[in-house]
C-alpha cells in the first residue's frame, strides 16, 4: 500500500476548494459580462480566472513535480503561483477603475 502524507492531502483538499470556488466566481462574473456588456465585468472575469489558475498550477505542479524532482521546482512551482496571483489581482483592481 502506498503511504500519502497528510499535507498532501490537505492541499489536494485546498486545492479543490479553490477550483470550486474560484470557478464558481469567475462564471458569475462571466455571466454579469455577458448580460450587461460591462467591461468592468470582463476584467474582473479575467482576474478572476487568473488568480484561479495561478493557485491550480501551483498546486498541481507542488504535488505532481515538485515531490519527484526536488527543492528547486518547489520554489518555481511557489513563485508561478505567487505571481499569477499577483497578476490576477492586478486584473481585479483594474477592473474597478475601468469605465
Amino acid at each position: 500500500m502506498v503511504h500519502i502524507p497528510s499535507s498532501q492531502i490537505g492541499v489536494v483538499v485546498a486545492q479543490t476548494l479553490i477550483l470550486v470556488l474560484g470557478g464558481l466566481i469567475t462564471h458569475f462574473s462571466y455571466r454579469a459580462y455577458r448580460r450587461t456588456g460591462a467591461a468592468q465585468h470582463y476584467w474582473l472575469t479575467l482576474g478572476f480566472g487568473i488568480v484561479t489558475t495561478g493557485a491550480i498550477v501551483g498546486g498541481v505542479l507542488d504535488l505532481a513535480v515538485g515531490t519527484y524532482v526536488g527543492e528547486e521546482l518547489l520554489v518555481t512551482s511557489v513563485f508561478i503561483s505567487s505571481a499569477m496571483t499577483a497578476a490576477g489581482l492586478g486584473v481585479i483592481l483594474y477592473s474597478l477603475y475601468v469605465k
